[in-house]
């Protein structure tokens, strides 16, 4: 090879990529967007919580699940199928927006 063809051989494998730093990653990015999903999950599975929490409370102070034999017992089996509101949405506004109970 002469000094020419050396010379464009080093100019052009100066072009090349750094291989150690092309592939390298950070960790701190993942556990940033880990966690936010982790938060995420924990929001919704709060506010289902609380949806059901509200929709029983509403069907207790409503009276819809009485027991037809014993008046003043709850109906157990009701409680865990009853609607109170029409949707879930109404629950969730209702006990976002009242958080002490009516007196």
């Amino acid at each position: 090879m002469s000094e020419r063809e050396k010379g464009a051989m080093k100019m052009y494998s100066e072009l090349e990529p750094d291989e150690s730093r092309l592939f390298s990653t950070s960790n701190i990015n993942h556990l940033a967007w880990c966690l936010v999903v982790a938060l995420a999950a924990f929001a919704l599975w709060l506010m289902v919580a609380l949806i059901n929490a509200e929709n029983q409370r509403n069907a207790l102070m409503t009276r819809q699940c009485q027991d037809r034999v014993f008046k003043e017992e709850v109906d157990r089996t009701c409680m865990l199928t009853v609607r109170s509101r029409e949707h879930w949405w109404q629950h969730l506004t209702y006990a976002l927006t009242n958080l002490s109970p009516q007196k």
